[in-house]
């Protein structure tokens, strides 16, 4: 099992999908998964966000996220 720290630190829809997604894979995994929002990165912990906007690849961070937070992955503000 490895450790995982996943940083986000824009408030940019489409590095947040990857970003979740990827925290999301790594924990499915059986890894330890933490995410840390810095700057900007900070609104992505808005509870009242929108999550359902479209990526050009036709994911959205409403398909990660929700997961993490079920899950208890730690998050960092």
């Amino acid at each position: 099992m490895e450790n995982f720290l996943f940083v986000l630190g824009r408030d940019d829809n489409e590095k947040a999908t990857r970003c979740f997604q990827f925290a999301k894979i790594a924990h499915e995994k059986d890894h330890d998964v933490n995410l840390f929002f810095i700057d900007s990165g900070v609104l992505w912990a808005n509870a009242t966000r929108d999550l359902e906007i479209k990526t050009p690849t036709g994911d959205c961070p409403k398909d990660y996220l929700p997961y993490l937070v079920e899950n208890d992955v730690p998050i960092g503000v």
